[in-house]
């Protein structure tokens, strides 16, 4: 009697179980929120991910399809880092909840070309956020990239040079939730070097837009103009630097076309205000607020004229605005 009574509570434990397993994430059923959060592992602060584990094997019980991801994230997450037709490989990389705030899910993302790591956020009401791509793979000789995460939830991207005779140097780029704004906010710069490599997360995007393109001065400076899926919508992406300065940043997201030559960028919860002007060979940043902390100091500013770029051929070719 007492063996059959300890066989029906081990049943009891091993169907509990059963129940709280985890669901796969490679399939396309339709799961929910909560079974998509639990599903990444939990981590620990301060967390750190290096650039070497976007090149590194995957176990496949960590794959997610794109289409199950594309239920609680935009398309145009990922839409905006890869090329249309590219299938990026999407593994949970780990998890991270604020109390009582926002919770904090990591995803490597690869395909042939390209190893990417993003950050998604959703608030306690379960409602996405904002995402961002937090890292770059790359295989620069001697260039190393890692997140680190600290217990205030700062997400810094350390990127480190060794230079001959065992010199480092290494530069930082730290951003924080704006839950408010819905975005990632850049609010501290501290560069590589001049021949660190910018990347730009909206490259890949469409270029049909009357003024889409690239502009600004030197390899360092850089106002890039792409195409988006809502109409009267433009997607953008500022990195400005000041040599010899401590006027260093970034800006991206979109803005809304206000007439046939400018477009104007406004969030919600964010105090910076900024007006594009155009004209057939140049952009005028015009600060309507001040976006000084954006770019290292509150005496700052991305107000100035800067001429277009080169447009690589074989690009999509410009249309009337709309």
């Amino acid at each position: 009697m007492l063996y059959r009574f300890g066989f029906l509570i081990l049943l009891v434990v091993l169907m509990t179980s059963c129940g709280k397993k985890k669901k796969k994430m490679a399939g396309e059923d339709k799961v929910d929120l909560q079974e998509f959060v639990a599903f990444f592992p939990e981590v620990t602060l301060p967390f750190m991910y290096g650039d070497s584990s976007l090149y590194a094997p995957t176990d496949d019980s960590l794959l997610i399809s794109k289409e199950i991801f594309n239920q609680f994230t935009p398309d145009s997450i990922l839409s905006g880092s890869f090329a249309a037709g590219e299938n990026p490989r999407l593994y949970a990389i780990g998890k991270l909840a604020e109390k009582n705030g926002a919770t904090y899910l990591m995803l490597k993302a690869v395909t042939a070309g390209q190893k990417l790591m993003f950050i998604t956020a959703y608030n306690n009401k379960n409602e996405f956020l904002t995402g961002f791509v937090a890292m770059k793979g790359r295989k620069d000789k001697g260039i190393t990239t890692a997140i680190i995460i600290d217990k205030r939830f700062n997400i810094n991207k350390k990127t480190t040079k060794k230079l001959p005779n065992d010199i480092e140097i290494s530069g930082d780029d730290v951003y924080v939730l704006n839950a408010a704004a819905k975005n990632f906010m850049l609010v501290m710069t501290d560069a590589l070097g001049d021949d660190a490599e910018i990347f730009n997360p909206i490259d890949t995007l469409g270029r049909k837009y009357k003024y889409a393109g690239d502009y600004g001065v030197g390899s360092r400076n850089i106002i890039s103009i792409r195409d988006n899926e809502k109409k009267g919508r433009v997607n953008f992406f500022i990195h400005l630097e000041e040599k010899n300065s401590q006027c260093k940043g970034e800006l991206k997201g979109e803005a809304n076309i206000t007439s046939d030559n400018t477009m104007e960028y406004r969030q919600p919860g964010d105090p910076c205000i900024l007006q594009f002007v155009f004209d057939k060979n140049s952009v005028t940043l015009k600060e309507m607020e001040g976006c000084g902390s954006r770019m290292g100091a509150l005496d700052c500013t991305f107000n100035g004229k800067y001429p277009q770029k080169k447009t690589p051929k074989n690009m999509d070719k410009p249309v009337a605005a709309k």
